[in-house]
């Protein structure tokens, strides 16, 4: 019983060193980009001076770079909970191989919406309608964002996936497949349902700037709060009320 005891307490270990490990490079690399990305370039602006192509995969990198950052910490408990299922199986090599698998193929999904969201950063920027920082800048539209996104945190949509993020162990015995494809499966499922779950929170960045780390890490901590807070203190439902009176103030308080 001690060395089964034991060997779980190194897989949570492993699973947490490594976990932090790819979210400390995620955050550098992000924090790397976005200034690169905020340099100011003369006598053009970036848009102009930048290809389509070259500037659309900076964009792509700065976004896949800030969903690993901002993400992998929220599905800590959904992979420690995979790693010590997998005790059950195979032999340690293989093991690392399906833990791996499965946090390859969460992440196959949020470099999927990176694509989406650099497109639409890309564009907005060439239309003149961000700021320096990434942030749009017409207030109606920041506004009415952040109601959208707050009427979303009520939505049955938005409980049904959070319900399934935060519960690893039904996901686990509903979801289970054998072997690193199956892991990989696993891995995609789960991270479409947390995308579900957290894809219009994604659109306040646009409000507050999406090079902006500080907006960065509050967005992230509130995305791992709500998935692990005891449900009796409502997170998502405050932050419900928290971006529509937000949205709502900054619609009442933009220019006529």
């Amino acid at each position: 019983m001690n060395s089964v005891l034991v060997g779980r307490r190194v897989d949570r270990t492993a699973a947490y060193v490594g976990l932090s490990g790819v979210t400390a490079v995620a955050w550098i690399v992000t924090a790397q980009l976005a200034a690169g990305m905020r340099t100011p370039v003369e006598p053009m602006d970036m848009a102009s001076a930048m290809p389509s192509t070259g500037q659309f995969l900076l964009t792509a990198a700065m976004w896949a770079a800030m969903m690993v950052g901002m993400m992998v910490p929220s599905a800590t408990p959904m992979v420690v909970a995979y790693t010590e299922w997998t005790r059950r199986g195979a032999g340690n090599g293989r093991r690392a191989i399906a833990v791996a698998s499965f946090l390859a193929g969460y992440l196959v999904v949020w470099s999927a919406f990176s694509l989406m969201a650099a497109g639409l950063h890309v564009a907005l920027d060439r239309a003149g309608l961000l700021t320096s920082m990434g942030a749009v800048a017409r207030p109606v539209v920041g506004g009415t964002l952040l109601v959208v996104a707050g009427a979303f945190q009520l939505s049955p949509w938005k409980e049904s996936c959070l319900r399934a993020c935060r519960s690893p162990f039904g996901f686990l015995v509903g979801e289970w497949r054998d072997g690193a494809r199956g892991a990989l499966t696993m891995g995609v499922r789960h991270g479409a349902l947390c995308l579900g779950c957290c894809w219009l929170l994604m659109a306040v960045l646009f409000v507050v700037g999406t090079m902006h780390l500080a907006w960065m890490a509050a967005v992230a901590v509130f995305v791992l709060v709500e998935k692990v807070a005891p449900r009796r203190l409502r997170v998502g439902r405050t932050g419900a009320v928290v971006l529509i009176g937000w949205g709502m103030w900054t619609l009442l308080a933009a220019p006529a």
